[in-house]
């Protein structure tokens, strides 16, 4: 794999089939973080345009495999937007009670995780049905 440098950030670039693919992970990386590609990963835009790809190129596309990979991450929105609610709300009520920044995103931190962990096992309980 050869690399290049644009505004010093290195980018993969991958020859297949006497053409050159970049690596776009790359590219975000280096505009936002690791974060972003995350994100980015989990927009339903995104998907659907990795879905079309690799049925267009990949003749072991997986089908099956992919729509689950789809559902989830629709479920995954889901429940994060509800959290995410949630937490807004709740900082609003902490900076009106005058708690300071550092121990509101501790709070608001471990109420995340509570939030999504009970969500998950709602989740579960239904699949188990």
């Amino acid at each position: 794999m050869a690399k290049i440098k644009i505004k010093d950030t290195e980018v993969t670039v991958v020859k297949v089939a006497n053409a050159d693919y970049i690596c776009l992970t790359d590219m975000i990386k280096a505009k936002d973080g690791d974060f972003f590609v995350a994100d980015w990963l989990r927009n339903r835009n995104t998907l659907e345009y990795i879905g079309i790809w690799e049925q267009v190129n990949n003749p072991d596309f997986n089908y099956g495999e992919f729509a689950t990979i789809r559902n989830k991450s629709g479920l995954n929105n889901f429940k994060i937007s509800i959290c995410l609610a949630n937490m807004e709300n709740l900082n609003a009520v902490f900076i009106n009670e005058k708690i300071p920044q550092q121990e509101r995103l501790i709070r608001l931190n471990k109420i995340a995780i509570q939030q999504m962990k009970i969500l998950q096992e709602v989740e579960n309980r239904k699949i188990l049905r």
